[in-house]
């Protein structure tokens, strides 16, 4: 599954990032141990504030091939290829619409309780006159 440096997509803590391989996995890992980058640039990713994790496997959103180069200008800096920050790109925006929908969908169903709600209240006030 993953290789020794092979770079990913994940959810990290809900969010979006870039992580890289600490150690070889197969597919029969549930758990992966991985160092995660944070989006910094426009292609360049900085080491997060923990830069070790392990995350969940079912939460690698993407796996970029390992022909791809990945420069590391820097021991703790990771540029990415267009390619696949286009991609990255393309996840993160797919996952704050999901949240967003999420929200509105939680706003939604708690207007009509507040609405019912006054209703009641004027209709009483209304019997009571």
């Amino acid at each position: 599954m993953l290789s020794y440096g092979s770079v990913a997509v994940a959810l990290v803590h809900r969010q979006v990032m870039v992580v890289q391989a600490a150690r070889p996995h197969d597919h029969r890992d549930r758990f992966l141990d991985v160092y995660t980058f944070a989006p910094f640039g426009e292609r360049v990713f900085l080491a997060s504030d923990a830069p070790c994790a392990r995350i969940a496997a079912r939460d690698v959103l993407t796996i970029f091939p390992d022909t791809d180069i990945f420069s590391m200008p820097a021991h703790d800096v990771l540029e990415l290829p267009p390619k696949a920050f286009g991609e990255f790109s393309e996840l993160t925006a797919r996952n704050q619409r999901r949240y967003e929908s999420l929200w509105a969908a939680c706003k939604a169903k708690a207007m009509p309780r507040r609405a019912s709600r006054t209703r009641r209240t004027t209709q009483i006030a209304l019997q009571a006159m």
